[in-house]
C-alpha cells in the first residue's frame, strides 16, 4: 500500500477494494458507506443497469434512489449470463477486500461467485450477503421489499395512524438500516481480519435488521402481554394554526409545565391525568383537550412558550424544510452533489465522519461509465 493509500481518520478504508453487486437500496447503501470512508468501490451492474435507476421519477440514467446510494462508486457492466463476465468478476474478486451482494440466497453460488468458491482463491475476502429473510430458514427464498421488511419485523404494527390503520414508515427505513447494519458488520470483520488473517461470510437481512431497529419494543410486548401501555402521554403531533408541532415528555414535571404553557392548569389538576400510567388509560380524552388548544396560535409562538419552560418540542419539518433549516446549514448537515444530467443531488451527511471526504465523492455513475477503464487496468 502506497503512502497515498494509507488509512486516515478521514478515510479509514482508503486502499480497500470493494465489489458491489447490489441493486436497490440496502446493499448499495452498504457499498456507499464504504466509499464514503475511502474505499475504492466498483459497482457491478447488468447491461440494463441497477433496477433502482428506474424506480420513481428518472433524471437521465438515475432516479433519486440510485443517485444518492451510488455516490463515490465506479460502474462496470457485466452480463453475468455470459462465462466471460463471470471470469472477469472472479478476477476482480480475487483481489478484492470486500464483496457486497443482494441477490436471493443461492444465486451467487450458482454463478460460481459464492463465498465458498471465491474465498478459496481469496481467503481474506469479507463477503456480505444481504437478503430479505436471511440465507437459511423456511423463508429464505421468499421475495421481500422495504415494505414487507417493515411489516414482517413489526414496525408497521407499532406505527398506527390516527385513522387506526397500521402504516409503513414513508421512507425506505428497512433498506437503509439493513445497509447500515451490513456496513457495521463489514467494518468489524475487517478489524478482526487484521488479527486473524482471514475474512468471513456475513449474513444480514431486511427482516432481522428492521427488528433490531425496534429495540425495546419486543421486550415491551412480551412483558405486557402483547398490549403495551402508551408511553409519554400526551406526547405526539399537534396541528397549530400554521403547521404541525411535535411534543414529548419524559418527566411528570414536564406535564405540569406543558399545561401551564397551554394555560390549561385544570388538566394538571384533573385526577384522571395525574400520572403517565393514568394518562395512558385515557389518552384519547386528553389528546382531544390539547387538540382544541394548539390551533389557537402559530407553531413559532408555541415553541417560544414551550422552550421557555424547557419542554421538548419542535416543528415537524418536511425534508426540503430540513435542508433549509438554520441548524442544518450551520452544522453542514446536508450535502449537495452535482450529478450530470440530474442536477444537485441532496442527501444528509453521514453522522460521525471525521472530515468532508463525503462532500468530495464523485457523483453516482451512469450505467457502465467506467467499464472500459476497469476492464483495461483492473483495480486502480
Amino acid at each position: 500500500m502506497t503512502a497515498s493509500l494509507q488509512p486516515t481518520h478521514e478515510a479509514p478504508f482508503r486502499g480497500l477494494r470493494v465489489l458491489d453487486f447490489g441493486q436497490g437500496v440496502a446493499s448499495p447503501y452498504a457499498g456507499y458507506l464504504l466509499a464514503a470512508n475511502g474505499a475504492d468501490v466498483i459497482k457491478i451492474e447488468p447491461p440494463e443497469g441497477d433496477w433502482s435507476r428506474r424506480l420513481g421519477t428518472t433524471y437521465g440514467s438515475h432516479s433519486a434512489l440510485s443517485a444518492v446510494y451510488n455516490r463515490g462508486k465506479r460502474s462496470l457492466v457485466l452480463d453475468l449470463k455470459k462465462p466471460e463476465a463471470i471470469a472477469t468478476a472472479r478476477k476482480l474478486a480475487a483481489e478484492a477486500d470486500v464483496l457486497v451482494e443482494g441477490f436471493r440466497p443461492g444465486v451467487m453460488g450458482r454463478l460460481g461467485l459464492g463465498y465458498d468458491a471465491l474465498s478459496r482463491d481469496n481467503p481474506r475476502l469479507v463477503y456480505l450477503s444481504i437478503s430479505g429473510f436471511g440465507q437459511d430458514g423456511p423463508y429464505a427464498q421468499r421475495p421481500c421489499s422495504d415494505s414487507v421488511g417493515q411489516a414482517f419485523a413489526g414496525l408497521v404494527s407499532v406505527n398506527v395512524g390516527a385513522d387506526g390503520i397500521p402504516h409503513r414508515v414513508g421512507a425506505t427505513l428497512s433498506d437503509v438500516c439493513t445497509g447500515l447494519y451490513g456496513f457495521q458488520a463489514v467494518s468489524t470483520a475487517l478489524f478482526a481480519r487484521s488479527a486473524v488473517g482471514n475474512g468471513r461470510h456475513i449474513d444480514v437481512s431486511l427482516s432481522q435488521s428492521t427488528a433490531a431497529l425496534l429495540g425495546h419494543k419486543f421486550a415491551e410486548h412480551v412483558l405486557e402481554g402483547g398490549a403495551p401501555r402508551l408511553l409519554n402521554v400526551p406526547a405526539g403531533s399537534y396541528r397549530t394554526s400554521d403547521g404541525w408541532i411535535m411534543v414529548t415528555l419524559v418527566t411528570e414535571a414536564q406535564y405540569g409545565r406543558l399545561c401551564s404553557a397551554l394555560q390549561r392548569e385544570d388538566l394538571a389538576k384533573d385526577p384522571r391525568f395525574a400520572s403517565f400510567a393514568l394518562r395512558a388509560d385515557c389518552a384519547g380524552e386528553l389528546a382531544t383537550e390539547l387538540q382544541k388548544v394548539f390551533p389557537t396560535d402559530t407553531t413559532a409562538s408555541w415553541l417560544r412558550r414551550l422552550h421557555a419552560l424547557d419542554i421538548i418540542a419542535d416543528r415537524i419539518l418536511s425534508p426540503s424544510e430540513w435542508v433549509a433549516n438554520e441548524q442544518v446549514e450551520a452544522t453542514r448537515g446536508a450535502l449537495r452533489t452535482e450529478t450530470p444530467n440530474v442536477g444537485g443531488v441532496v442527501a444528509a451527511r453521514t453522522p460521525g465522519k471525521a472530515a468532508d471526504l463525503e462532500g468530495d465523492l464523485r457523483p453516482a455513475p451512469d450505467v457502465g461509465q467506467d467499464s472500459a477503464a476497469i476492464l483495461l487496468s483492473g483495480w486502480s
